[in-house]
């Protein structure tokens, strides 16, 4: 039976867990609109594929604030789950092989892009707001006992993750190293495959 007490901090928690999602959903919409403006500016398409890698966040953060408002009113659907799970791992493909394909083309022939200093600037925030986030949601979701938070706190550490390959990327750029650029951005793709790869299987959710 569950108590009065018991369900005020479920309540409490998921209240947390949805201000979580609107936090990473409204950093994401930032952080991809600048990197994408800033990308296409330096013509670097490591931080093209950051800012996309945005949206597919966004997407993320806004399955949980569906499932959680979903399960407010029907309860939980594990089916309903796997399928959102599905939905953000076909991103990650679609993301992967866009990147994959474009770094390819700039190692084999393209212009060095042109140092940014606010694309280095914007992955050096990343990489302080981005763990941040994903280790509030990871203790939210082991306390709420949510698998959809736990994936979606995956999410967030992955693009931690690309955030450390990207500003590795821009500074070896703007050292003249022009290669680094789609290097980097072949990085970044090799983590968006995996990530999709896990999420299809669910293997987020279950590790959590």
């Amino acid at each position: 039976m569950v108590t009065v007490t018991e369900d005020h901090t479920r309540s409490a928690l998921r209240r947390r867990g949805l201000g979580l999602a609107y936090a990473t959903i409204a950093w994401n919409v930032v952080e991809g609109v600048v990197a994408v403006a800033a990308g296409v500016g330096a013509g670097s398409i490591a931080l093209v594929t950051f800012g996309l890698d945005s949206g597919i966040e966004v997407g993320s953060a806004a399955v949980v604030v569906w499932q959680f408002r979903a399960e407010d009113r029907h309860g939980v659907d594990e089916q309903r789950e796997k399928r959102a799970l599905r939905l953000i791992a076909l991103s990650f493909f679609a993301l992967a092989l866009y990147v994959a394909f474009e770094a390819a083309r700039d190692l084999l022939g393209g212009e060095d892009p042109d140092t940014t200093v606010v694309g280095i600037v914007l992955a050096a925030v990343s990489l302080v707001v981005m763990p941040l986030l994903a280790f509030a949601k990871r203790r939210t979701a082991a306390r709420l006992g949510s698998a959809t938070l736990a994936a979606d706190a995956t999410e967030t550490l992955l693009c931690t993750y690309l955030s450390a390959v990207l500003l590795g990327g821009l500074l070896l750029d703007a050292a003249g190293w022009g290669w680094a650029d789609p290097i980097a951005a072949l990085g970044i793709a090799g983590l968006a495959a995996r990530e999709g790869i896990e999420a299809w299987r669910g293997d987020s959710c279950d590790h959590h």
